[in-house]
């Protein structure tokens, strides 16, 4: 079984397309999802364009944007810490 993020099911799918061509006609369907296509396209593009633009800016004011090693090492002495803590509570198998 396939699980949408919506939680539709497949029926309600199918009944979800016969509205559409009984309101739009087999014929505009494909012109509507490609108009859908270039739409979903522009705004990926778009927002790409935005982190690009942001990342360039921050790399000129000399802000640090790879904030994932700092999330990384946090995550290392974290488990670290766990580690000592639990150490001696740990089962052995």
């Amino acid at each position: 079984m396939i699980v949408l993020p919506l939680f539709i099911s497949g029926a309600e799918i199918a009944f979800i397309m016969f509205i559409l061509v009984m309101v739009f006609g087999a014929d505009k369907i494909p012109e509507i999802a490609r108009g859908l296509g270039k739409g979903m396209r522009t705004l990926r593009n778009a927002s790409n364009d935005i982190k690009s633009e942001i990342q360039k800016s921050a790399e000129k004011q000399g802000i640090d944007t790879d904030i994932s090693k700092d999330v990384r090492s946090e995550i290392s002495k974290v488990k670290e810490e766990i580690d000592e803590i639990t150490g001696s509570v740990k089962r052995r198998l």
